[in-house]
């Protein structure tokens, strides 16, 4: 599975906020999965990458040529995809993706959480979307989803098209959960089991 990893790239946010990318990097390699990530070897977004690797897994790194220019790529990606700009980085990222997992981050990162989330309540994918929330970060957030839903601003399946998650193993249980379909059965293409 191929999993989009959304998550900050300021260097001025606690250490355990770098840790927790570390986990997931390596919870990536350890389940066999590839990451797909923003490409730049800064904060979190570098830990992430890092730790697939250092674990064996593969990383995609999609980053904009503005960013390249200022030497924030992550050389060490087993692929660099250079983009013109962030739109395309976006639709680049979006269809190298399986399945995207959000993590603590700033207003680059809820732009990200926003546009894979609006696309799959409007069925326009069905990609899983996961938020990974261990501090309550996006309280608000959901708070205000909850507001907008009341107030009759979204449509009934905004909580369908996401899951919250407070740990690692639970973010990966529900990414994993959601992403069975992509590998139909044999039932499912009507072979008989050996």
């Amino acid at each position: 599975m191929f999993v989009c990893v959304f998550l900050a790239s300021s260097q001025k946010i606690d250490a355990k906020y770098l840790t927790l990318a570390e986990e997931v990097g390596a919870e990536i390699a350890r389940r066999g999965h590839t990451l797909v990530s923003g490409g730049a070897r800064v904060s979190c977004m570098g830990a992430v990458a890092r730790a697939a690797r250092a674990g064996g897994g593969r990383t995609i790194g999609v980053i904009p040529q503005a960013l390249v220019d200022i030497e924030v790529s992550d050389e060490d990606s087993d692929e660099i995809v250079v983009t013109t700009d962030m739109r395309e980085r976006k639709g680049v990222m979006d269809a190298r993706s399986d399945a995207f997992l959000v993590l603590p981050g700033g207003i680059g990162t809820l732009e990200e959480l926003f546009e894979i989330w609006t696309a799959r309540t409007l069925g326009l994918h069905d990609k899983p979307l996961v938020v990974l929330d261990p501090w309550g970060l996006y309280a608000p957030l959901r708070q205000l989803v909850d507001n907008l839903h009341e107030a009759g601003f979204t449509r009934p399946n905004v909580f369908d098209a996401i899951s919250w998650a407070t740990t690692v193993e639970e973010a990966f249980q529900h990414l994993e959960k959601r992403t069975r379909h992509l590998v139909p059965s044999p039932e499912e293409i009507g072979e008989s089991t050996p």
